[in-house]
């Protein structure tokens, strides 16, 4: 668990760098179908690595949460000692 934590700060620190390394860069625009903006590259950055990460985490979520049923659904079947 240590190490995962020295792991995400790391990317974290990367992140951090890149972004304010491209925070001179013009604005980009952003299109999606009929709906489109303009936005600074950095917080382009932040909000895929952000949303990445709450992808991450549902999938890791939910993935954790159907382990837990299947082992409470295989333990009903046998006697408590």
């Amino acid at each position: 668990m240590k190490i995962f934590l020295w792991i995400a700060f790391l990317i974290i620190v990367i992140v951090a760098i890149f972004a304010v390394q491209n925070s001179a860069a013009p604005l980009i625009t952003i299109r999606f179908l009929l709906w489109g903006f303009e936005t600074s590259l950095v917080y382009v950055i932040f909000g895929s690595i952000g949303l990445g990460i709450l992808l991450a985490l549902l999938f890791r979520i939910s993935g954790v949460l159907r382990a837990s049923f299947r082992s409470k659904n295989s333990n009903q079947g046998f006697p408590s000692a």
